[in-house]
């Protein structure tokens, strides 16, 4: 009996002392739970942010931003303003006047004017890469089907309302406002010049590509040509995306220009005197390009000069005007704005004057072209800036928008007045010498202009 309660108890003991030193080894559960809770403070309760993905650094430099943006510009372009080179061949074919191609055309420009301002508010509250996307897209189909285009009720359709909606989201409007909402300050002035340069560069590539299709096989193949080229360029429009503004409207923090609604920004750019000017002075530029776009050919043709001869000329002016759009973007930041967009206008005026006055010839033609190519597109860098100077960069691309639909009204007037001018009397000299009068007018409108910030930004308005 004592042996058995001598054994019980040395089994206790023995129990007691392992689970003493279990309890040393591991702690007490309280210990424990502590010393977990403890762990737990240490770590970090939410996970480091995560390294930018190498694409997307590579996007977002500015540039890649600009190389991919002037790459869209070129493609878009291109096949625009290649257009007059179908004029005489879809006429020919469907014993069309030349005021039925001239007025679809006119409706392209037209409503390319219209939808932007639309396009450019919808790229500021959502982004541009989808509207660029969805522009790309429609003009490509619109170009596709002008190639079935037997009437002119289907080609208003497809030349006019396809092509020029889908401009109004793909062309270089849009890609400017891209880059003065992703690049730096320091970059902006020779990011505008280079869009717009890129765009002459596209005039030159496609101009003499668009002839050599034509002629060796035909204007709808061509035409097919341009609208698979597009389909290409797409990617191109993804890495120029734009964040949203939605957010900025109603933040507590937000700036007086991120604040501003975009009826504020309506109001407060058509009470200014400054903007109204520049809206009217950019009738002419669209007017006097969209003219020569789609009746220089033409007219070369009339004057006993070959299609070469035309298209290359388009060529030169394309070439010519990537040297015109990166110097006014250069002078842009060095000279005042107004002076450089009225010595452009008052150059136009002379030249053409000069070239509808003397024989033709294809020197003469030649240097037309080149004088026409340092003043076609160079307008765009210092007027967009004079927005963006203006108004800041919020509403940019609708209010880019409306001076551009004034650029596409003049464009409309231009084309169709071309095309009822050679039908009725059977030359176009009225309509050269009514450049020659918008481009002295538009001279003198842009001189007035005062290039500073408005009130809302820290400036008195003009």
């Amino acid at each position: 009996m004592r042996e058995r309660d001598s054994s019980a108890a040395q089994n206790d003991f023995h129990l007691i002392l392992f689970t003493s030193t279990f309890r040393t080894r591991e702690g007490s559960p309280r210990r424990n739970q502590e010393n977990s809770g403890s762990r737990e403070t240490l770590m970090p309760t939410t996970p480091a942010p995560a390294a930018p993905a190498p694409l997307l650094s590579f996007l977002k430099n500015p540039l890649v931003i600009v190389l991919f943006g002037c790459l869209l510009t070129m493609v878009t372009f291109g096949p625009r303003a290649s257009f007059g080179l179908f004029l005489t061949p879809m006429s020919a074919q469907y014993g069309w006047g030349r005021d039925v191609f001239a007025l679809a055309f006119a409706i392209q420009n037209l409503l390319w004017g219209i939808g932007t301002p639309f396009a450019g508010a919808i790229a500021d509250r959502f982004g541009t890469a989808k509207v660029l996307a969805g522009g790309v897209l429609l003009y490509a189909l619109g170009l596709g089907l002008m190639t079935y285009s037997t009437t002119p009720v289907t080609l208003n359709i497809t030349g006019g309302v396809l092509v020029g909606f889908g401009l109004s989201a793909c062309s270089f409007n849009i890609v400017l406002t891209a880059f003065g909402k992703l690049v730096p300050k320091e970059w902006q002035g020779i990011a505008f010049g280079a869009g717009t340069a890129a765009g002459s560069f596209g005039q030159f590539l496609f101009a003499p590509f668009g002839v050599g299709l034509i002629e060796n096989y035909g204007w709808q193949y061509a035409l097919l040509v341009f609208a698979a080229i597009l389909i290409l360029a797409l990617p191109f429009a993804f890495a120029l995306r734009t964040a949203s503004n939605r957010a900025s409207v109603n933040s507590a923090n937000a700036t007086a220009e991120q604040a501003q609604t975009l009826r504020e920004a309506l109001a407060e750019a058509f009470g200014h005197r400054s903007y109204l000017f520049l809206v009217a002075g950019f009738f002419t530029c669209g007017f006097q390009l969209a003219f020569v776009t789609a009746h220089l050919p033409s007219y070369l043709l009339d004057r006993g000069l070959s299609a070469q001869v035309g298209g290359w000329t388009l060529a030169i002016i394309g070439l010519f005007n990537i040297v015109g759009s990166f110097g006014a973007g250069w002078l842009g930041s060095r000279v005042p704005k107004r002076y450089i967009l009225s010595a452009i206008y008052l150059t136009r005026a002379i030249s053409i004057a000069i070239f509808i006055s003397i024989p033709p010839s294809i020197e003469a033609t030649m240097i037309f072209a080149v004088v026409t190519g340092l003043t076609w597109l160079s307008t765009v860098p210092p007027t967009s800036s004079l927005v963006s100077v203006m108004f800041g960069t919020k509403w940019f691309a609708m209010l880019y928008g409306f001076v551009f639909f004034s650029h596409q009204l003049g464009s409309f007037v231009g084309v169709w007045l071309g095309g009822v001018a050679f039908e009725m009397y059977g030359s176009y000299q009225i309509v050269w010498w009514l450049a020659v009068m918008f481009g002295v007018l538009s001279a003198l409108i842009n001189l007035p202009i005062i290039e500073k910030p408005v009130a809302r930004l820290g400036a008195p308005a003009a």
